[in-house]
């Protein structure tokens, strides 16, 4: 295998790389990054899971604490944590410790675009309610919980509907992105003939 997306899709259909894309689960979905390799990129979901218990107000990202994440990546966490501020902390302190990790990422992040993933497995973690895992999230979050656009979407759409492919499609699988990337979307005949007889969704 000549490429890191295909070493990547090695792994998933392997399963030494855990992508889940069925059933439910608390506490997880899939977050879209975009890979790059010299001068080619390509999009591939991630794992991203939260834990709650009582605490004095921590939201931790695994990956920032242990120096595996970029500036913007960083910027997209300190804003999810002002957005918990807001929204829940008003009159009360918030009494909470979190932490959000982007599993099985030994080789860094970057970007913020995965900000609204990580707003709904804190949310779901905190809630003890199950996330639908046939599907996979892009988009980032202001500190009032707006989901803005973000890069790369249409590879990050291509890279886990080839995942899905790969196992099946069930009609039940497809990715939620920021309504504002609409209009970039310029989909290939696959995807677009998959939804339109129902076996995929955006």
């Amino acid at each position: 295998l000549g490429t890191l997306e295909e070493q990547f899709h090695k792994m998933v259909r392997d399963g030494a790389l855990l992508i889940n894309t069925k059933g439910a689960a608390i506490g997880q979905a899939n977050g879209l990054f975009i890979m790059e390799q010299w001068d080619y990129a390509f999009g591939q979901p991630v794992r991203i899971t939260a834990s709650c218990s009582l605490g004095e107000g921590d939201i931790l990202s695994i990956e920032r604490e242990v120096e595996m994440s970029g500036a913007s990546f960083d910027k997209g966490h300190m804003i999810l944590e002002g957005f918990m501020r807001h929204r829940f902390a008003q009159d009360k302190p918030l009494r909470l410790h979190a932490t959000i990790s982007c599993e099985q990422n030994y080789i860094g992040v970057d970007g913020d675009s995965a900000s609204a993933t990580e707003v709904f497995t804190l949310m779901s973690a905190l809630a003890g309610l199950p996330l639908n895992q046939a599907l996979a999230v892009t988009g980032s979050v202001n500190q009032f919980g707006e989901v803005q656009p973000v890069g790369g979407v249409i590879q990050k759409i291509e890279g886990y509907f080839k995942v899905c492919c790969e196992r099946g499609l069930t009609g039940e699988q497809g990715v939620i992105i920021p309504k504002a990337n609409a209009m970039d979307l310029m989909l290939n005949k696959e995807i677009v003939a998959a939804a339109r007889a129902g076996l995929w969704h955006v």
